[in-house]
């Protein structure tokens, strides 16, 4: 099976020149936890995580109002195109720990792929068990 099989397509974004306090109303508005960051014409430049805007944002004292999404966004982005095996996707979001791939084609966003996405199938709730057991694993080791 595809990724594109799993993944939620269309996914809300926002945009590198946003400030974080708006970004922040998002991932409230939507209950997520990361949103994706794109430039015009949908193209991929990083996300934003909750964490981020904790640790870069508020925790760095940057006042969220005037602080764009830029400058404090994960820019190193681990993604899939739909055709990927949907299987493979989920060892790179183990290995990558990772719990969401933003879904790439053309170098454009078309969808996002989470753990929970992968759990609806049987055939990949080891993977995502699997996967979701070593990120808590390291996050311990930190």
């Amino acid at each position: 099976m595809k990724v594109q099989d799993f993944m939620t397509p269309g996914p809300v974004c926002v945009a590198p020149e946003d400030m974080t306090a708006s970004a922040a109303r998002v991932l409230s508005r939507y209950n997520i936890g990361s949103v994706p960051v794109c430039a015009k014409g949908g193209k991929l430049c990083g996300l934003l995580t909750d964490r981020d805007i904790v640790l870069r944002c508020v925790a760095a004292g940057l006042p969220p109002e005037k602080t764009a999404v830029a400058d404090i966004m994960t820019r190193r982005i681990v993604a899939a195109a739909p055709g990927d095996d949907a299987e493979e996707a989920a060892q790179r979001m183990a290995l990558e720990q990772v719990r969401r791939l933003p879904v790439v084609e053309g170098g454009k966003l078309v969808g996002v792929l989470s753990l929970g996405d992968l759990t609806v199938n049987d055939r990949f709730r080891m993977e995502a068990s699997d996967c979701l057991a070593e990120i808590c694993t390291n996050l311990k080791k930190r």
